[in-house]
């Protein structure tokens, strides 16, 4: 019982570490999104997008809308990663608690 109970306890913390990895992959994305925002926003006009290898003229409004759009979104994942890293870490908890009660 003790060793599937350290088994499961083994494998909610890699999941963990998972998240982690995700949680932070995406907090890059948001800080490079946000600062894209910021320096469009002291843009003056049209602003230029990169798509695949070639460069285009956008309008400075549609690529806010497009960048705060994708704010929205990653910050979305980044709740949803923390309400599951939340429950994860209760479950790991849970456990701890049952195998020392059990000691």
């Amino acid at each position: 019982m003790n060793q599937k109970k350290l088994e499961q306890m083994q494998f909610l913390e890699q999941n963990l570490q998972g998240i982690f990895m995700q949680k932070q992959a995406f907090q890059m994305e948001l800080s490079e999104t946000l600062s894209a925002i910021s320096e469009i926003e002291k843009a003056k006009d049209s602003v230029y997008k990169v798509i695949g290898q070639l460069m285009i003229k956008i309008s400075k409004e549609k690529i806010l809308e497009e960048l705060n759009s994708k704010e929205k979104l990653i910050n979305t994942r980044l709740n949803s990663l923390q309400n599951q890293e939340e429950k994860i870490q209760e479950q790991i908890h849970n456990i701890r608690e049952e195998l020392i009660s059990k000691k």
